[in-house]
């Protein structure tokens, strides 16, 4: 930052910097599974090791969202004790519901042993609050968590490795001077960064290009999922029942699907939800309206109705798998969880395979950063031990085998072709086809031009079953200091009306499921201009990935921004 008028004596422009040997960004699944294998190995070779995690949330699992069914198999390896230890695994599925929608009616579709939705041994979690007993464990190992610090800058040696991250300065005004409170931000430094921070996380946006991670794999393709959960009718409760769906409202070239979770939590909770692929073309879509719309489907408003919607939010999940997966190793850090995307789509699952790269990630740094003579030929150790270890895990085997059940949905018959190469390839063949498909290129060139597409009519919401936005909104506790440098930059202000509102109506005034994005008139009266509500942002990601002019930058805010999700 420059201040062109520093009257504030106080302004302390050093940052302080502290060391550690293990520095990890993001404390979800897979930086709290690194934190705490990291700190079982220690303490098993009575090894001392410091291990500090940094979270952008102000507590452990205030940005976490997901469906969440988990499968424990990740769990298992790193705390067989799990249930000793009281982790928040309350419902185990008892039932399997697979159904093709269409506008009025349900066609069942049977859940075959061996296919990949099928649910039996996993538990349906509230993965927010899962992830807070992860916290727990790793601070009883000895791990250091730092909530509320937002990792906003990587830091280099100078022969190029990494050094360790910075949080952001905090106590700047929205025009870049210093407020009363100004602190710089904290430099962390150590001989291995894990970065944890997410699907499309931004400090791995700057680490794809600076080590050109990405040359050897196609560009990573997405999905939005939006998720509520309700208080319902204690007669339409059924503990342990897993419902998932496709087909309407999404029309079959769109990818897309919905889940309905039956909680045991002592209430009758349901967790329910839609996922858009953000692949789709008409600019016209609207994630957020398509998911209230489903809501009325008879076969889904027979559960909700008469009940309390007590929770909303949203976040970007990666679809790519195995074709998008980028190099994950380079000098001073590595890429671990939904940063480089180990989701399995078909699966709809993600957290296993991120706690288990962050598990192989620390039994490969473990012996280089507690050897005696630390040969590294560059100042931060580079340990591609990591990579081969993943190749050679469970992981890799579960993501090639089910390679090609999202593109095998590009083609002319969309949504029922995926589902027939599904039930053929994959029930038949395990994913041994010799052959891997392609995904259709970058999200955000895939919109066509307004003109050429539909609009779409959608229904009012009744305020019952379907809601508006902005209180959707105020139920994902979502709060920003007011008085900051907005963190949703545009790299030009002019792109979006010349380009966004005049080729695609505007597309991020939809796309965001948070209404940062309007367009308003010019006070002059002539024209348009994009207004961006950031402190409504809940940190989903979508815009910076779907944007068809790549023009917008999401970059941390100051820390403990953002949703306030209680096991979302």
């Amino acid at each position: 930052y420059t201040f062109p008028l520093l009257t504030l004596d106080s302004v302390e422009m050093e940052r302080f910097a502290d060391e550690a040997d293990v520095v990890i960004v993001g404390g979800g699944p897979a930086g709290l599974s690194a934190a705490i294998r990291l700190k079982q190995l220690a303490n098993e070779q009575e090894k001392e090791l410091r291990v500090c995690l940094v979270e952008k949330a102000s507590q452990i699992g205030a940005h976490t969202l997901s469906g969440a069914c988990l499968e424990p198999s990740a769990l298992n390896e790193l705390f067989s004790d799990w249930k000793e230890r009281g982790a928040p695994l309350n419902t185990p599925v008892t039932e399997d519901v697979f159904s093709l929608l269409t506008k009025k009616y349900r066609i069942p579709v049977p859940m075959l042993p061996g296919l990949p939705m099928n649910n039996h041994g996993n538990y349906i979690v509230r993965l927010g609050h899962f992830v807070r007993w992860l916290g727990e464990q790793a601070e009883e190992l000895g791990v250091e968590i730092y909530p509320g610090y937002a990792a906003a800058e990587v830091l280099f040696h100078e022969d190029g490795s990494v050094k360790g991250i910075a949080t952001n300065d905090v106590g700047i005004a929205k025009d870049g001077s210093p407020k009363d409170v100004f602190e710089r931000g904290m430099e962390l430094h150590a001989k291995v960064t894990l970065f944890g921070e997410g699907c499309h996380g931004h400090l791995a946006k700057q680490l794809y290009r600076q080590f050109n991670l990405r040359e050897n794999c196609e560009p990573q393709t997405y999905a939005i999922g939006l998720k509520e959960v309700w208080l319902i009718d204690e007669k339409k409760w059924r503990p342990g029942r897993v419902e998932h769906s496709v087909g309407w409202p999404l029309n079959r070239n769109t990818y897309g699907g919905s889940f309905l979770y039956h909680l045991n939590e002592g209430e009758p909770l349901v967790a329910l939800g839609v996922v858009v692929g953000l692949d789709y073309t008409n600019p016209y879509l609207s994630p957020f309206r398509e998911f209230q719309r489903w809501k009325h489907h008879p076969f889904i408003a027979k559960t909700l109705e008469g009940g309390n919607r007590i929770a909303y939010g949203a976040r970007a999940l990666n679809e790519g798998g195995y074709q998008c997966l980028p190099k994950v190793t380079f000098p001073g850090g590595m890429l671990i969880g939904c940063s480089p995307g180990f989701m399995n789509v078909p699966k709809i699952k993600g957290t296993h395979t991120a706690m288990k790269s962050g598990m192989l990630a620390a039994e490969a740094i473990f012996p280089k950063v507690t050897a005696k003579d630390l040969a590294s030929e560059t100042a931060g150790l580079h340990v591609p031990e990591y990579e081969d270890n993943l190749k050679k895990s469970w992981i890799w085997k579960e993501l090639y085998s089910v390679r090609n059940i999202r593109p095998s949905f590009h083609s002319y018959f969309g949504l029922y072709g995926g589902m027939v190469y599904t039930g053929v390839f994959y029930w038949i063949l395990r994913g041994k086809e010799p052959w891997t498909l392609k995904h259709a290129g970058l999200d955000s060139a895939q919109l066509r031009p307004a003109k050429e597409c539909t609009a779409i009519e959608y229904p009012k919401p009744d305020g019952k079953l379907s809601f508006d936005l902005l209180s959707s909104v105020a139920l994902s506790g979502t709060n920003h200091e007011g008085d900051q440098p907005p963190h949703l930059t545009l790299k030009d202000d002019s792109v979006p009306v010349a380009n966004n509102l005049a080729i695609y109506d505007g597309p991020e005034q939809r796309f965001c499921p948070a209404g940062v994005y309007e367009y308003v008139p010019l006070e002059t009266g002539e024209g348009m201009r994009l207004q961006i509500n950031a402190q409504n942002c809940v940190h989903c990601k979508t815009c910076d990935i779907k944007d068809p002019s790549q023009n917008i930058n999401w970059v941390v805010p100051e820390g403990s921004g953002g949703p306030a999700y209680n096991g979302m």
